[in-house]
């Protein structure tokens, strides 16, 4: 099982350049348009060079979150979870 730390919470138009292929993927495999306010949590995945994305207004709770990383086999570290926590809408 892989580890996923928070690498940043970003709006979309703040979104540095090195993850916009990441985003733009995960936008495509959700059939999603893109806005310039959507609030993108990106979480890097310890041992790889990869990264997961999180549009953080597709989330109910944190516990869809650990849902969808263990689908990938990956876990969200405890500071990363308290974090997002704060980020999720409920």
């Amino acid at each position: 099982m892989f580890i996923a730390t928070l690498g940043g919470i970003f709006k979309f138009r703040d979104l540095p350049e090195e993850y916009g292929p990441y985003v733009q993927f995960k936008a495509t495999i959700e059939k999603r348009d893109i806005t310039d306010d959507d609030e993108i949590a990106i979480l890097d995945i310890t041992g790889t060079d990869s990264h997961h994305v999180l549009f953080l207004d597709s989330y109910n709770s944190i516990e869809e979150v650990q849902k969808e990383l263990k689908a990938a086999e990956a876990k969200v570290n405890h500071t990363t979870l308290k974090i997002l926590e704060g980020h999720i809408k409920k």
